[in-house]
């Protein structure tokens, strides 16, 4: 076999991974389950512990933010996954459900609950609940997250046997928790000794009655061994249960349909026609299937898509499902379950509940988790970096800023106007980012969260803006190894206004390209300062600025004169000079004084530990050395020639220098670096020069 060739015989048996195979293919006796019950008591949990023990063995993290200690669920990074389904920035309402899941997993009431998660549109809701079901069915396949069902064997007799005419096995259709099996009179004393010496996290507890067709059959055998259930038991045998939504095992899931074609019985299971002549009558459980949603997701989880669109008839099922643990399926007594049931709904939806008076048993049965879209920029801009990445997209280049400006102008559509006058909505988003702005300390921004009782269950869908990107790579106009900026994408947000079903109204709509040209402007800040960045960003040019700064006010403020380094002459400090740079951060004349004795204050102290003073560890010095040379250097490098296209060779090598700095310095190409040069040189040759 040739190097190029593939060996399919190695792959396959890797993937056969035999003894893991075996693992998830045990079986054994009853008295076999037993024993593994004793020694892993957690192997009887219910679905709302094992849920929980799920989310948690993936770990956490905490952490403070604006005063409040949040904790970080890892299990939502789906980082197994490659971070495929990864949820980003709803830390707060991700606590809220998993503080909900520990109320469940102890018995203090949710788990007799419906759990709705709402939110508006695109906002991870079916993600979460997709993420737990998954979750679950991965879970399920660890040794520490391991259950079992049964199933009624007759190998023996099968020919006339309880099970059926020729039938050597009856798998329990809801794979129930083998323990269901003892009677309800004698589970206490089962209870207590298998609890007796365990120190689980959770004590054993069966709850509930077997299914309409296994206590049918447990009937029949305690009839014909005259109450012997040691020999009943002999016909049982207990198999490790793995969960699985594409099995229809453990895991479920139920979408509305239009209303001439919902029918209670997906839920709760019909009766097979083709068995009945075998059994003899359609209310002989054997020949009923037990396949409906909530039959296959018993031990598991099911979720209900957009829950609050389901029929009237589907809801009182949905009640007793949550509140009492039983359905009732046609022609049978109500019959027991072990499920976690999750719901999610848009806003509409929910208003309308609200409203419904007939809906108040549904209200009250319903613990609703708000999942609102994200307000905070840097999560925010992660989902499209999630899907628009150098690994993903080949042959195109996503200059910097652009999933920046389009994830800013996402937010500011959710934010609600601040009720301080002197407060802009851009600035409430970059508080919220954890920036900071004078005046301003994390109480304020805890009570601008407070008093936005609506914010971001409104405002533009992350699917939108991935719409909008997507548009802009396929329809760059640089060809195949093209550069999408920015404007692209702007321009692409702004024309899908117009056909925004979800956008009602013109006001809205003009609201939305207002926000935009304060997008734009944002852009403008950033571009001009990182070009003038590149600018300056000669080292040594740099040094020497400051060395004659510090040299200027070490004189001025110690009333002394400088040395001119060329003339050798002794002159008066440099006021000019040391103004130009003070300016640049807008240090006024009356201040000047404070803000040169504060300088040579820090070097002083730093003198005094033994360490050298370097510009960089002072970041207001640093930013107005940095803009008083791009102040020198702009004209030197005739940026503004740039528009008119006449640009001589010295001219050209410098700019070639600034190119090579944005470049390697701010992740541009070689396209997107000279549409950001030609950007900022229009800006300047129409006489905005000042510098921000």
């Amino acid at each position: 076999m040739t190097r190029n060739q593939v060996d399919l015989q190695n792959i396959l048996s890797n993937l056969t991974a035999t003894e893991k195979f075996r693992e998830l293919n045990w079986r054994g006796t009853f008295s076999d389950y037993a024993t593994l019950v004793k020694e892993r008591p957690e192997i009887c949990r219910t679905s709302f512990q094992r849920l929980y023990d799920m989310v948690m063995s993936y770990g956490f993290t905490e952490y403070t933010e604006f005063k409040k200690k949040i904790t970080h669920y890892k299990f939502f990074d789906d980082e197994r996954n490659g971070g495929k389904d990864a949820v980003f920035g709803l830390d707060i309402s991700l606590m809220k459900l998993v503080g909900t899941f520990r109320a469940a997993a102890e018995g203090y009431g949710p788990e007799r609950r419906v759990i709705l998660l709402h939110g508006p549109v695109g906002s991870s809701k079916s993600t979460i609940a997709r993420l737990l079901k998954r979750g679950m069915e991965e879970y399920s396949r660890t040794q520490e997250g391991a259950l079992y069902t049964f199933v009624w064997t007759d190998k023996e007799n099968p020919r006339h046997g309880v099970l059926g005419k020729g039938i050597e096995e009856f798998p329990c259709p809801m794979h129930e928790e083998p323990l269901r099996i003892f009677p309800t009179e004698v589970r206490d004393q089962v209870s207590e000794e298998l609890n007796r010496g365990t120190k689980g996290k959770y004590k054993i507890k069966v709850e509930g009655d077997l299914c309409p067709a296994c206590r049918f059959i447990f009937k029949e055998l305690m009839t014909k061994y005259h109450g012997d259930i040691n020999k009943v038991l002999d016909h049982v045998e207990v198999r490790r249960l793995v969960l699985s939504e594409a099995d229809r095992v453990g895991i479920g899931t139920f979408q509305p349909k239009d209303e001439k074609n919902q029918d209670s019985t997906e839920l709760t299971g019909d009766i097979n026609y083709r068995r009945i002549a075998e059994y003899g009558s359609d209310s002989d459980p054997r020949a009923f299937n037990f396949d409906g949603e909530f039959n296959i997701a018993n031990r598991g989880v099911i979720e209900f898509i957009e829950v609050l669109k389901l029929d009237v008839s589907f809801l009182y099922d949905l009640l007793g499902a949550s509140q009492e643990h039983k359905i009732k399926p046609k022609k049978f007594a109500q019959t027991d379950i072990d499920e976690v049931i999750i719901g999610h709904t848009n806003e509409p939806e929910y208003r309308r509940l609200q409203n419904n008076e007939f809906m108040e048993a549904l209200r009250d049965r319903t613990i609703k988790i708000d999942v609102p879209y994200i307000t905070k920029l840097k999560e925010e801009i992660k989902i499209y970096k999630k899907d628009f990445n150098e690994k993903r997209i080949k042959g195109k280049h996503i200059a910097p800023h652009t999933l920046e400006m389009a994830a800013m102008w996402a937010i500011l559509t959710r934010l609600e106007m601040p009720k301080k006058a002197n407060l802009s909505r851009l600035q409430k988003l970059k508080l919220y980012d954890g920036k900071t702005l004078p005046g301003y300390t994390e109480d304020n921004v805890k009570e601008l969260r407070k008093e936005a009782v609506r914010e971001g269950l409104d405002g533009i869908s992350p699917r939108y803006i991935q719409d909008k990107i997507s548009n802009s790579l396929v329809n760059s106009k640089h060809g195949e190894a093209g550069c999408v900026n920015p404007f692209m994408v702007l321009n692409e947000l702004e024309g899908g206004l117009k056909h925004h079903i979800l956008i009602v109204g013109d006001e809205k709509k003009k609201s939305y390209k207002e926000l935009l040209a304060v997008v734009k402007q944002e852009y403008e800040d950033m571009v001009k300062s990182e070009v003038q960045r590149a600018i300056s960003a000669d080292e040594n040019a740099l040094a020497r600025l400051c060395s004659n700064y510090i040299d200027n006010i070490k004189a001025y403020t110690q009333k002394e004169r400088v040395r001119n380094k060329y003339t050798g002459q002794d002159e008066e400090p440099d006021e000019r000079l040391m103004r130009s740079i003070e300016e640049k951060i807008d240090i006024p004349e009356s201040r000047k004084d404070d803000f040169r004795r504060e300088i040579m204050n820090y070097i002083g102290a730093l003198a005094i530990d033994g360490k050298q003073f370097d510009y960089k560890t002072n970041e207001r010095l640093h930013k107005a050395l940095e803009l008083k040379l791009f102040e020198d250097q702009k004209d030197s490098i005739k940026l503004a020639s740039l528009v008119t296209s006449v640009v001589d060779k010295n001219t050209q090598e410098k700019i070639d220098i600034v190119k090579s700095r944005l470049i390697k310095d701010y992740g541009y190409c070689e396209i997107c670096s000279s549409d950001v040069l030609n950007f900022v040189a229009s800006i300047f040759a129409r006489g905005d020069v000042k510098a921000k």
